[in-house]
Order: C-alpha cells, then sequence, then structure tokens
C-alpha cells in the first residue's frame, strides 16, 4: 500500500513540475494596451465630469422609474474622488475607478461606486460606465457592498 501511495505521490509531482513548466513556456510579455494592433488611448473623463454623473443619475432615474417604482432621484454629488486608474494592469481595457456620495430625494446620502471604460460604451464606441449605489444593489450583481466596481 504505502509503494502505491508514494508511486502517486511521485506521479502527482511530476504532473504539477510538468504544469509549471507548460504555464512559464505559455506565458506572454505584457503588452500596454496603447501598443496593440488595435490600441486604446487611455483617453477616460474624469471621475468629477459631468458626463459620467450625468449617466448614473439618468440611470439612476429609469431604473428606479421603470422597474423598482421606488420614485427615488439622484439631487447632488459631492467628495467624488478617483480610487483607480488603469488598476487592473497596463494591458487591460483602460478603465478609471471612481467613488462618490450622493444625495437622494429622500434626504439620504448613498455611496456611489463607478468605473468608466474606454471603448465599452455602445458597440464598443464612445467610453463605457458601470455603477452602483450601495444599499441599492437590490439584486447583489455588484455584491458585497458595491465592491465589484471598485479595483
Amino acid at each position: 500500500m504505502s509503494k502505491l501511495v508514494s508511486c502517486l505521490v511521485s506521479g502527482l509531482v511530476a504532473l504539477a513540475a510538468q504544469a509549471n513548466i507548460a504555464s512559464i513556456a505559455l506565458a506572454r510579455p505584457l503588452t500596454p494596451a496603447e501598443q496593440r494592433y488595435s490600441p486604446y488611448y487611455d483617453v477616460l473623463p474624469k471621475c468629477a465630469d459631468q458626463g459620467p454623473l450625468q449617466r448614473i443619475s439618468s440611470r439612476f432615474h429609469a431604473r428606479e422609474t421603470e422597474f423598482w417604482k421606488s420614485g427615488l432621484e439622484i439631487v447632488a454629488y459631492d467628495k467624488v474622488r478617483e480610487i483607480g486608474d488603469r488598476s487592473t494592469g497596463l494591458d487591460y481595457i483602460p478603465r478609471r475607478y471612481c467613488q462618490a456620495r450622493a444625495t437622494f430625494n429622500d434626504g439620504k446620502v448613498r455611496e456611489v461606486s463607478y468605473w468608466i471604460g474606454e471603448a465599452t460604451g455602445m458597440v464598443g464606441f464612445d467610453w463605457g460606465l458601470e455603477w452602483c449605489v450601495v444599499g441599492l444593489d437590490r439584486h447583489n450583481a455588484l455584491a458585497p457592498n458595491c465592491k465589484m466596481a471598485r479595483p
């Protein structure tokens, strides 16, 4: 029995060594997104620009009015700040990660986490936006507490 176990262990060690060598051989050099055959240019709006904030407000209004029928609306933003720029690496699609405090028409202040991505808008044109309001992610799409919208 011990001979069988030692043969199995030896086989597993040899297999792990081969897998490690294969992964090293398949490793690719990191090519910044700006240097690809179809390059990105890292041209994104700033976190506090009106474009992203208005888009969040508009989409929030549409979702709350049409789907949840809550009547909630974003009234104002403050403490807008960038929390990451290309935090996932230079060889990925450029993204700017942001957070802001939003005041709602119910008088509550909630945190909004969002990212702005290059060429992630409609059909790859324009910048795209993913956002989440802490406490109002009812389907837990970016759970827990909108963590998945942050770097």
